[in-house]
Formats: C-alpha cells, structure tokens, sequence
C-alpha cells in the first residue's frame, strides 16, 4: 500500500494504453513519454505494461506501507526518500515507513515513477490509464489527490535482483536539445497555400500554457489556407474540412497548430496537415511550456527506421539491466 501524502500538479496512473476502442471515440490514453514509462518498469523488473506514476512538473510525495523497489525516469526531478537524494534511472530499495519527496522537474514536463509489481489498480478498457475527460481508469479516474491509498501488484521482482540496476545514459533521450519533431506531411497540407506550407517546417513553434494531455497548442505565425468552396459536409471555416480521423500525434490547424495527445478526440472536421511520428511524441510530451519546437518531414520509411531505433535504444537498456 502506498499512501499519497501530496498529489502534484498533475499526477496520474498511467500504463501502455487502451486499444481497439478508438471507433467508438476512445482515445489510448496511456504515458505521455512511453519511452520514459517504459525504461522506468524495465529498472524494477516490471513488465512494459505496469502502471506507473505520470508526474507533471511537480511530483507526488508518497508514504511506503510496504517494502519494495522504486524508479524514476523522464524528466530529472529532484527526489528524497527520507532525506536521503533518490537518483534518476536507478532502481531503489524502499522500506515501510518511508516517505518519498519529490519536488520540481529541472528540465523536461514529466517524471514516472515504478514500483516493483506496478500499480495495481482495477483495467477499464483493457487498460490500468487515467482518462480524466471521462473519469476513467487509474485512481477514481482522475489526478491523484492527498489521502488517497494506491495498491501494488504482487509477485514483483526480488529486491536483491533489481536494487542498483541503472540505465545506460547513452540510450537515453537529451531532454534539453530534443525540440525537433520528425513529421509525416498530409493528409490535407494542401489545403494551406505554398508560403504557409513552407512556414509550417521553417519557424519555431512555442509551446503554449494550454498544452496537456489532450493536446500540445502551438503559438507562431498564422498559417493560411488555399481559396476554395466550401463542400458539402465541411464547415464553413475555410480550416474546415468533411470529417476524418485523427490519429494520435495529427497536426490539427484552426489557426495555429494543435499537435493531439493521447487523451485527445478521435475524429473531427480541422485539416490534418501532419503528423509527429511515434518516436518523437515522447520528446513533445517533454517540452515545457514557452520552449520550441520544428517539424521536419519525413518519410514513412524514416519514421519506421526512427521507431526501430528506438526499440533498439530500450532493448539495450533491458540488456545492460539483466546482466
């Protein structure tokens, strides 16, 4: 048992995401940063899948009723377990009693925190992640709150087995010069005229107070689209178009770009100019309100090469963990 002693800004359970819903309206959900979730269970021995702590700029302080093994990963935040400093990518004994404290991130947005076994709260969906929109998942469906009580999972790896295991900091992600986003261009960039679709990969975009789960807005120059009637099934904006999909990462334009989340809608009638890849979403879940970022396109064979390399970069870490 884990009692929550203070919630943070934004903390949540959060684990791989919910999948096979997203034609009734269900996004994924799921961490933000699933590079970061990911190495963060691979440091206590957890599966993948185990629901961790997502932590938004300030973290939790928690109180361990329980033995066990804590990581953090993400975004370096300054941590203590009773008074003695937590590092980052490091697996950690815990003993009952003992009070972790955690404070702001230096850099990067977000922090998750494992624990030997995972969370173990009940899967909706499929799956243990906070949906906040609706109230599902997680912890009551909503951010983490003081005097709420977590339950680990059982059956976690011996704490002798997984205590001291580190992360290689050559596989890990540099937080600080991660602003360029490799982007798939379409599927309705033509809708914007030549000038705006040149802008859209040569400016700096800043990163928005409005920026959350559901979506990361961008404040730059206005981008304008092409003359055109206005057909059937389209709003009259001329950013409208007749509904489509929207695939997590899609590059949406009333006015200024929105990038969308894992929490965000699934459909809708803004034109989709782009979309971050995969393997750079956990590097936008990391900029921090009022940095920049660029989208630089790409093809889909580059951004299936840069999710390989990816996979590559966890599969060392699990590596060098096991020996």
């Amino acid at each position: 048992m884990i009692e929550v002693v203070k919630g943070g800004v934004s903390t949540t359970i959060q684990d791989l995401g919910r999948f096979g819903h997203y034609h009734i309206g269900m996004p994924p959900s799921g961490a933000m940063d699933l590079f970061s979730h990911k190495v963060a269970n691979a440091l206590v021995g957890n599966a993948s899948d185990a629901a961790t702590l997502e932590m938004t700029y300030d973290g939790a302080d928690l109180r361990f009723e329980e033995n066990g093994v804590i990581a953090l990963a993400g975004a370096p935040m300054p941590a203590e377990l009773d008074g003695e400093d937590v590092p980052m990518h490091e697996a950690v004994r815990v003993e009952a009693g003992q009070e972790l404290e955690t404070g702001f991130t230096t850099e990067g947005a977000r922090t998750y925190l494992s624990v030997s076994a995972g969370i173990d709260v009940p899967e909706v969906m499929g799956s243990r992640s906070t949906y906040t929109l609706v109230g599902i998942g997680g912890h009551e469906g909503r951010t983490l709150q003081a005097g709420d009580e977590l339950v680990t999972g059982e059956n976690g790896a011996a704490p002798d087995t997984v205590v001291g295991n580190t992360a290689p900091e050559e596989n890990l992600p540099d937080l600080e010069n991660s602003n360029v986003l490799r982007t798939v261009i379409g599927l309705c960039d033509y809708r914007l005229t030549d000038e705006s679709r040149e802008q859209l990969c040569d400016v700096a975009w800043k990163v928005t107070p409005e920026a959350d789960r559901v979506g990361y807005r961008l404040e730059g120059p206005e981008l304008e689209f092409v003359e055109r009637e206005q057909p059937f099934g389209a709003g009259t904006d001329s950013s409208n178009v007749v509904d489509v999909g929207y695939p997590i990462g899609s590059i949406q334009l009333p006015q200024k770009p929105i990038v969308l989340m894992r929490d965000a809608v699934t459909g809708g009638g803004y034109a989709t100019i782009g979309t971050v890849i995969g393997a750079d979403r956990s590097l936008l879940a990391q900029r921090r309100t009022h940095e920049t970022v660029r989208f630089e396109p790409v093809t889909v064979e580059e951004a299936l090469d840069a999710r390989q390399s990816v996979q590559d970069d966890l599969a060392a870490i699990r590596t060098a963990i096991e020996r």
